[in-house]
């Protein structure tokens, strides 16, 4: 690099540098201090509290470990099964069955659907005196099944988990993608050793698509740590805490005013993504050429 292109760099470079420090790193550092201070609106105080909240978050607060839980359980179940779900689908596609591409479409419409829309549809599905699922059911002879699915103990969770774990799209989208982009001739060398449907998906085209299946895994655990309107319209978190998640917990906390606690709800989410991502990435054997 030449000494005289050095101020243009730098020049350049100043625009984004400013715009991140604005949206993102000043925030953030105000996150962070925020949480040493005990800061309400009602009553209005601002004090330094040290690792108080901390300690109150971690040690007193008894829905915390229930709803940081919930919020765990939600990360992986969308890592590990969602994203496998979508993940299969791609690997049937990408052979390009009869029908291959109206199916890609047509499971891709629930993700380009707004949330609130789909919330709407689960509330309405799910609905204990006229919802589709209990009537099914009833139709059946199977009436001791009947719940009031969002709002009992027991099926309030899986009910909820349900609202978003069969739309993969995303992931079918980007996995089929990439193994279109594959070349051929690899595959054929794979058919002219003899190596069967299973082995070639196994053994040649996963490890050529590990990457973006990679990517989709972040993607499914930054949306889980990002989850809030579905929560929000369908449960509203409860009944009590069952369904609650971190970003929710958050949001409660902040409508209460107090917005001290709520930053340290902010920084252990930023902590539970940075966990999530050094994992994956340990997973996925990435390294860094």
């Amino acid at each position: 690099m030449r000494k005289k292109e050095i101020p243009w760099i730098i020049l350049f470079l100043l625009p984004t540098c400013a715009v991140f420090l604005l949206i993102f790193a000043v925030p953030l550092c105000m996150v962070i201090g925020g949480s040493f201070f005990n800061y309400r609106l009602m009553p209005k105080t601002f004090s330094f509290n040290g690792i108080g909240n901390y300690i109150q978050l971690f040690t007193q607060d008894k829905n915390f470990w229930l709803i940081f839980r919930n919020t765990l359980v939600w990360i992986v179940i969308h890592c590990v099964f969602h994203v496998a779900l979508g993940t299969l689908l791609a690997f049937v596609l990408y052979k390009k069955p009869r029908g291959w591409k109206f199916v890609r479409v047509v499971y891709m419409i629930p993700n380009i659907i707004s949330q609130s829309a789909i919330a709407m549809i689960f509330l309405n599905m799910y609905n204990p005196q006229y919802g589709v699922l209990n009537s099914i059911l009833k139709a059946v002879g199977l009436e001791k099944l009947q719940h009031n699915w969002l709002f009992e103990m027991g099926t309030a969770f899986p009910a909820v988990t349900m609202t978003w774990f069969l739309f993969a799209g995303y992931t079918t989208t980007l996995v089929l993608a990439q193994c279109l982009s594959l070349d051929e001739g690899i595959i054929e060398a794979a058919k002219i050793d003899g190596a069967s449907s299973l082995q070639i998906d196994r053994l040649v085209v996963f490890p050529l698509a590990k990457d973006m299946i990679r990517t989709t895994v972040i993607m499914a655990a930054t949306y889980m740590l990002q989850l809030f309107s579905m929560i929000y319209l369908t449960s509203g978190g409860g009944p009590g805490s069952t369904t609650t998640n971190l970003p929710l917990y958050l949001y409660t906390t902040m409508k209460s005013t107090n917005y001290g606690y709520a930053n340290t709800i902010g920084v252990v989410i930023i902590v539970v993504g940075m966990v999530t991502m050094f994992l994956i990435n340990r997973v996925f054997h990435t390294r860094e050429e």
